[in-house]
């Protein structure tokens, strides 16, 4: 079983940074899908963080011995974990490119709830009381934010029902992808799990990719593009890293506080640049729905377990 080194403020600090650039990331996205299809954005995606990724690990000596995945046990692991991200990366894309950021970063934070309930089945991780209030707390914000949205859901009506349905199926993998990963950390380094499913992603992605279209890309696009492949790089590399110093329930937890800062962004992104992405229709149960929402978070990631010392 992979054991944390117990850096908590280490852990707290990376998982924030990965809440923070995946808060942008939906907005650059659907900026993006102006330009490019699903399928080539999330190869360039995979592309650009490979060569930068990849180039570091050249230079430093440390890229990835495969002889660990001899054993079945292994193999599949890492199997889950570079099967599991690649398909939760199509999957949020097309959720993302029939919904809005706000509506799909909200969504998807059920995949670091997931997690945390697979941290404390799988790893044993301690799920006390607070923690207990704080997810029902969660799910609470969520349904209060989609309150204007109930009739289209239940009857599973239209674009805006499947894109959902989507991200949903993109929040199961991803957390069979986290929990698989913290496990291959036993006997693999974050970014060598990482370079590894860089490399699967860019071969896998490319027969149904256009790569010429990124010669149809104007300054903004260019720019769009070059962050979402240093934020794929960026924020995965921060997560990983967050899981060697901190438990899974918690780093899922402080990841929970991602869309209410998209919906910031998205505010910020309406008054510096008007119409160019439609925002989501909130009323004042949405917003307090959000705030709900990272209440719940919070409470679950800052609760401590009595019963043992806090890292």
């Amino acid at each position: 079983m992979h054991e944390i080194s117990g850096r908590w403020r280490l852990g707290l600090f990376l998982s924030l940074t990965t809440a923070i650039l995946w808060g942008i990331l939906p907005i650059a996205l659907k900026g993006l899908l102006q330009y490019m299809d699903v399928n080539t954005i999330t190869w360039y995606r995979f592309l650009i963080a490979a060569v930068f990724l990849g180039g570091y690990l050249l230079v430093t000596k440390r890229l990835p011995s495969l002889s660990s995945l001899k054993n079945k046990r292994i193999m599949v692991l890492m199997t889950l974990t570079i099967v599991g991200l690649l398909a939760n990366y199509i999957m949020y894309m097309m959720g993302l490119e029939l919904t809005s950021p706000e509506s799909t970063q909200v969504m998807i934070q059920i995949a670091p709830m997931l997690l945390l309930i697979g941290g404390v089945c799988v790893f044993k991780e301690s799920f006390n009381t607070k923690q207990k209030v704080g997810l029902l707390t969660f799910f609470l914000g969520l349904l209060l934010f989609f309150n204007q949205r109930f009739e289209q859901l239940l009857n599973f009506h239209g674009d805006y029902a499947l894109g959902l349905f989507f991200i949903i199926l993109a929040a199961i993998l991803w957390a069979i992808y986290a929990l698989a990963q913290k496990q291959l950390l036993k006997h693999f380094a974050s970014e060598e799990i990482m370079i590894l499913i860089y490399l699967s992603g860019t071969l896998v992605f490319l027969p149904s990719s256009v790569p010429s279209l990124v010669l149809e890309l104007d300054t903004i696009g260019w720019l769009l593009l070059i962050f979402c492949g240093a934020n794929t790089l960026v924020a995965y590399g921060a997560f990983a890293e967050a899981l060697e110093h901190w438990e899974a329930s918690r780093v899922s937890a402080t990841l929970a506080v991602t869309p209410l800062l998209t919906l910031m962004f998205m505010q910020l992104t309406n008054y510096i640049l008007p119409e160019a992405i439609a925002i989501e229709p909130l009323n004042t149960l949405s917003i307090i729905g959000a705030v709900i929402l990272v209440i719940g978070s919070s409470v679950t990631a800052l609760s401590k377990n009595r019963n043992k010392p806090a890292n």
